[in-house]
């Protein structure tokens, strides 16, 4: 399966945001979806997930109560990003999992990576 984020953009502080994640083939209910982003010279970090049998979501906490995930169809995900701050700039990446986790090293599929700037 490939993935394809799109939906990054320059954003002033306040504003809002909805990133989508592509899958070229079918996400099996088994998987999980997350999202990852990481800063210039930050390591990447976990900002959800959203598990594709039930549409349960689990978020970071920097990311908890303005950003939501969710799910259209067999193969598209969303991230809403409400609020943004400047440090919510990052290149953000969608990736899926066959188990539950917020550890990168357990996704094994990978989208390219969409920037998100949040002017001050």
């Amino acid at each position: 399966v490939q993935l394809q984020a799109s939906g990054g953009g320059l954003v002033q502080a306040g504003g809002s945001l909805r990133l989508s994640c592509s899958a070229s083939g079918r996400i099996f209910s088994s998987h999980i979806m997350g999202w990852f982003r990481q800063a210039p010279g930050k390591e990447r970090e976990f900002v959800g997930l959203i598990r594709w049998s039930t549409a349960s979501t689990t978020y970071g906490d920097s990311v908890k109560g303005r950003f939501t995930i969710s799910k259209d169809g067999a193969n598209t995900v969303y991230l809403q990003m409400n609020s943004l701050k400047p440090e919510d700039t990052a290149v953000y990446y969608c990736a899926k999992a066959n188990s539950l986790s917020r550890r990168e090293r357990d996704y094994n599929n990978w989208g390219q990576g969409t920037l998100v700037t949040v002017s001050s």
